[in-house]
């Protein structure tokens, strides 16, 4: 049955991923007129561009992760691996994109929020896989050194009650609720080096 209720975080992340798209477009482009007509260049101007690329990827991540999700949507594979390849670019966590094809947009929305809440347990580096497998989506992630605060991956089943949640982690209790409209249920693991995740 459809979920009549409208998801307000997904409708504002949208509208935020949205009006920043725009200047962050312009920035890349006024960019790229200064390099053509190479009034300017060198390390600051590289640094710009970096930047401006990572914000892109961030926006492009989060408008799947937190916007709205329409029930038939579907994201291309190519789309998929861009945005994990731009969101891991210098950084120290590695993301191994498995599924093949397109996926549903809202099943790679949880996946998405699934791959932050593993995020935070690795913030010394490590090693996330995401695999889909006649229909169940398996999360792992991998660290020698990991971070993990029992009560905040609870909120992954419960959804939040009674456990103070900071900006940082508003994901999971985003899975909650996400898992919820689509009739799934998340399953943790929780190891000293190793999480596993599946819905």
């Amino acid at each position: 049955m459809p979920e009549k209720t409208p998801d307000i975080a997904a409708l504002v992340g949208s509208r935020i991923c949205h009006d920043l798209t725009s200047p962050l477009g312009a920035i890349g482009n006024g960019l790229e007129l200064l390099e053509m007509s190479g009034s300017c260049g060198g390390p600051e101007l590289a640094l710009i561009r970096e930047s401006v690329e990572s914000a892109n990827a961030r926006i492009r991540f989060f408008r799947v992760a937190y916007g709205r999700s329409d029930g038939g949507q579907a994201l291309a594979q190519q789309e998929i691996t861009a945005i994990v390849t731009g969101m891991t670019k210098g950084s120290r966590i590695s993301i191994d994109w498995a599924p093949d094809g397109a996926q549903a947009r809202r099943e790679v929305r949880l996946a998405f929020l699934l791959i932050q809440c593993l995020e935070t347990a690795l913030p010394y580096g490590g090693e996330i896989r995401v695999e889909r497998i006649r229909g169940t989506w398996h999360l792992t992630g991998r660290g020698e050194k990991m971070k993990i605060e029992p009560p905040v991956w609870e909120l992954l089943i419960t959804g939040g009650e009674g456990v103070d949640v900071t900006p940082a982690q508003v994901q999971f209790l985003m899975v909650a609720e996400s898992a919820r409209r689509m009739g799934r249920r998340v399953q943790t693991r929780l190891g000293e080096k190793e999480i596993g995740l599946s819905f």
